[in-house]
């Protein structure tokens, strides 16, 4: 069967997170995932995660469908993550679409839908809107 590898924050871990990483592992018998450092998440989003990089790993990594994470530095260096894990397929949610197309040279890369009305973003807003 196919390794599968994908990336993320998962700060904030949401049905949206459990979602895709489900799907994701489906498509393959290994499912490695890529936990974005909280250096690269605030480059990324402009604010720093809610969760230190420690936690997200751990939590993510006892996820039962899950087999290996590792840390993100770059969203640039995803061809030598893909291929320093051996990977067959690169899933990604369709809010990236064709963002990663050029990677079809090093795997196969795969669009997912979104669990629509469901972000971390919206999560954190909502949180502190309650407050």
């Amino acid at each position: 069967m196919s390794r599968v590898i994908t990336f993320g924050t998962y700060d904030v871990l949401h049905i949206g997170h459990i979602k895709l990483l489900k799907r994701a592992k489906s498509l393959g018998s290994h499912l490695i995932v890529g936990v974005s450092s909280d250096e690269l998440n605030q480059n990324k989003k402009g604010r720093g995660p809610i969760y230190p990089l420690k936690s997200r790993l751990e939590i993510i990594s006892s996820l039962r469908f899950v087999d290996e994470v590792f840390v993100e530095d770059s969203l640039e260096l995803k061809a030598e993550y893909i291929i320093s894990n051996n990977a067959d397929i690169l899933v990604m949610g369709d809010d990236w679409q064709g963002r990663f197309d050029h990677l079809n040279e090093y795997c196969k890369v795969v669009y997912l839908p979104r669990t629509p009305s469901i972000s971390t973003t919206e999560v954190i807003e909502i949180i502190k809107e309650t407050k």
